[in-house]
């Protein structure tokens, strides 16, 4: 048994401070995800040894997933899929003068959804594993269908347009060759469109482009902002202790989502944005810079990096995107992940724990330290920050996959997502859609062959039939609570603020 000192040198708490601070800048750019960043980096572990190999993968997989919130916060485009909730409480926050605020929550948020979801990674990895084992086509699907419900969340004060907008994502996600048959559906012809809308194009142009769209109307108008006034104050504790509550319940869900395989950190940050609105007490208060919309988003999406890592090394099923690139890795090392590999590696076991603590740790300092310094990009001219941000975006786009084509799909969704912000219809719902539309149908499809078309196929499974229930009473219960209240959503009212 290899002894933690042994673990702790020099050497690998410096790759873990470079790949974590690698990941960051890679997160806050547009366009490039920490899988992309991951991706890149691999080659360079091929000489390394395997502890310090892992430090600096995990080490870009953990500060890249937050540095998403960074670009999110600031200028209303996410760096990544799962920091789309995030902007949405977390930019009104910037806008109103509590940028540091807003980007601190998000880096102690992070930190606390990475730590428990390392604790319960290191207690519980063997267990869990058995319990996602049992996930079929039907529980799969059920789990899309309750990530879906959240869109109540965000429009049921008008759930025509929330609806509307759900189901043009759901439309986008059937764009491409059908994974079931291999028959192309809405491809026109285009060999490019074959392979779907990619989510990341869709994240750029539903929201950056938008943003920028936005903006360039703006200055056009002349009505450019005055430079925007922001303080270097960091979130107090009292407010941290006062979510501890929200992250910790937030960190059990990124966990739970990261350790069912083909889900992710865009699912599990709704979900836990959607839960912690509905466990407030000011509900109306999201969407115009409520904190726990930023706490809640940040500690479930950073929770998925450890629980993405339990199917990995206990099945050798990657939990996401990432942990398939981490697969490779560790087959690199001429490690196979599985039951043998606590046995006959546990200082490779221990060593990733340890790395994920480390960089988790790197993280934080990393984000708080450089708060006032990225606070400060909210204060450059529109008139000079987007058309940056237009160029990242580009570059980002395009990186995807090299091809132009993802550029121009990423423009029309700009497009129409200017448009859907002229008529008052909320672009996170497309988003969503995008995200769990495949997982759903494709799921959904393979269930009912499964049962030879028998609908009641998805209730006689006790796992699938919690969640249908809990996506019944998640609609309800918001519905019912805004019914009595009357007001808007927050959603809406953020909309139409910044309109006016």
């Amino acid at each position: 048994m290899i002894s933690i000192s042994e673990i702790l040198n020099f050497q690998t708490i410096l790759i873990c401070f470079l790949g974590t601070f690698i990941g960051i800048v890679i997160g806050a750019l547009p366009g490039l995800t920490p899988t992309m960043g991951v991706a890149l980096f691999l080659p360079f572990t091929f000489t390394m040894e395997t502890i310090p190999a892992f430090a600096l993968l995990l080490g870009i997989y953990v500060g890249g997933t937050y540095g998403g919130s960074i670009s999110a916060i600031l200028i209303r485009t996410p760096g990544t899929p799962s920091s789309a909730a995030t902007l949405l409480d977390g930019n009104p926050l910037a806008m109103q003068g509590r940028a540091s605020e807003a980007l601190s929550i998000a880096a102690i948020a992070s930190f606390a959804g990475g730590i428990i979801s390392c604790v319960l990674l290191m207690l519980l990895a063997e267990r869990i594993a058995r319990v996602a084992l049992s996930f079929g086509p039907a529980e799969y699907c059920a789990v899309g269908l309750f990530g879906l419900s959240v869109v109540a969340s965000f429009c049921s004060k008008n759930l025509a347009k929330g609806l509307f907008s759900v189901c043009f994502g759901l439309f986008l996600s059937c764009i491409g060759m059908d994974n079931l048959t291999g028959f192309d559906r809405f491809s026109y012809g285009s060999p490019n469109a074959l392979a779907g809308v990619q989510t990341v194009a869709a994240l750029i142009g539903l929201f950056a482009f938008v943003e920028v769209f936005s903006k360039a109307k703006t200055i056009m108008r002349k009505q450019e902002r005055e430079m925007m006034k922001t303080t270097n104050q960091i979130v107090s504790i009292k407010v941290v202790w006062k979510n501890a509550l929200n992250m910790l319940r937030s960190s059990l869900i990124g966990t739970f989502i990261g350790i069912v395989p083909a889900t992710g950190g865009g699912t599990a940050s709704w979900l836990a944005y959607s839960e912690a609105r509905r466990a407030s007490k000011r509900p109306e208060d999201f969407g115009k810079g409520a904190y726990e919309g930023v706490f809640a988003a940040e500690a479930s999406n950073n929770a998925v990096t450890g629980g993405a890592m339990v199917p990995l090394l206990t099945l050798g099923i990657p939990g996401d995107t990432i942990t398939a690139v981490l697969l490779g890795a560790l087959m690199v090392q001429g490690l196979a992940p599985g039951p043998l590999l606590f046995s006959e590696h546990p200082e490779v076991i221990q060593g990733i724990y340890v790395a994920l603590i480390i960089c988790n740790i790197f993280m934080l300092i990393i984000g708080l330290l450089g708060t006032p310094l990225f606070a400060q990009i909210i204060k450059i001219p529109n008139s000079i920050l987007m058309p940056c941000v237009l160029m990242l975006c580009f570059v980002g786009t395009y990186a995807i996959g090299n091809k132009i084509f993802d550029v121009r799909v990423a423009l029309a969704l700009g497009v129409i997502g200017f448009i859907f912000g002229e008529f008052e219809i909320p672009v996170p719902p497309a988003l969503l859609g995008l995200i769990l539309g495949q997982t759903v149908e494709s799921n959904m499809r393979r269930a009912l062959m499964l049962s030879n078309g028998d609908w009641l196929f998805f209730l006689q499974k006790p796992i699938s039939a919690v969640f249908i229930a809990l996506s019944v009473l998640s609609i309800a219960f918001t519905l019912i609570r805004d019914i009595r209240q009357g007001g808007k959503t927050p959603a809406a009212e953020s909309e139409n603020q910044e309109k006016e």
